[in-house]
């Protein structure tokens, strides 16, 4: 018998429904419907939990091969919740270009100002400047609480969603002639696509 099944039998052998076991063992509803349904395993921490709860041992609730999936898939949600939070983090790093000064103030004038001094560009460039940096910045902190909610498919999205705001952001800056801008975005999308590539 496999795990979704014996769970699913000590689970109404207690005449539990899945919501009343998910708040004894303070995990969500739908992380005891994945487990009885066999699409994911719970933690070690889970398992032990689950142990204690229905007064078996982990040997009884799951097989050694069982166990070795399941501690794969752990490491596996522990690495993309990880990289998720580097790049998140290195997204928010961007607003550091809303104060630092990486921008040249148009063709008569050869310093380097901060984006909120500049005046040398037109208006509409400007906006645009904050707008893609803002979009980054926001986009990195919501992968960040997306990191810490353990929310797997909105980190794989806002991930895409992240190389895609910084593919645009180097463009821009590229296109617009702010090169120092256009380095500091370079080299934020090359660390978080190599951390990407490391990671599959």
């Amino acid at each position: 018998m496999e795990f979704s099944e014996k769970l699913r039998k000590l689970r109404k052998e207690k005449s539990l429904t899945q919501e009343e076991l998910a708040e004894a063992l303070y995990v969500s509803r739908t992380a005891v419907s994945k487990w009885e349904s066999g699409r994911g395993y719970p933690s070690i921490d889970s398992l032990r939990e689950l142990s204690r709860f229905f007064s078996v041992s982990i040997d009884e609730l799951i097989c050694p091969d069982e166990i070795i999936e399941a501690a794969a898939d752990e490491k596996r949600a522990f690495v993309n919740s990880y990289r998720s939070l580097i790049c998140g983090a290195l997204d928010m790093l961007l607003a550091v270009l809303l104060f630092i000064p990486a921008f040249g103030n148009g063709a008569d004038s050869t310093a380097t100002v901060a984006l909120l001094e500049l005046t040398g560009v037109s208006s509409w460039l400007k906006a645009t400047f904050v707008a893609i940096i803002c979009a980054v910045v926001l986009e990195g902190a919501c992968s960040l609480v997306a990191s810490k909610l353990d929310a797997q498919t909105w980190g794989k999205r806002l991930l895409v969603a992240g190389m895609v705001l910084s593919v645009a952001a180097v463009m821009v800056f590229i296109m617009s002639r702010q090169p120092y801008a256009g380095i500091v975005c370079f080299a934020l999308l090359t660390i978080k696509g190599f951390l990407i590539t490391q990671g599959k």
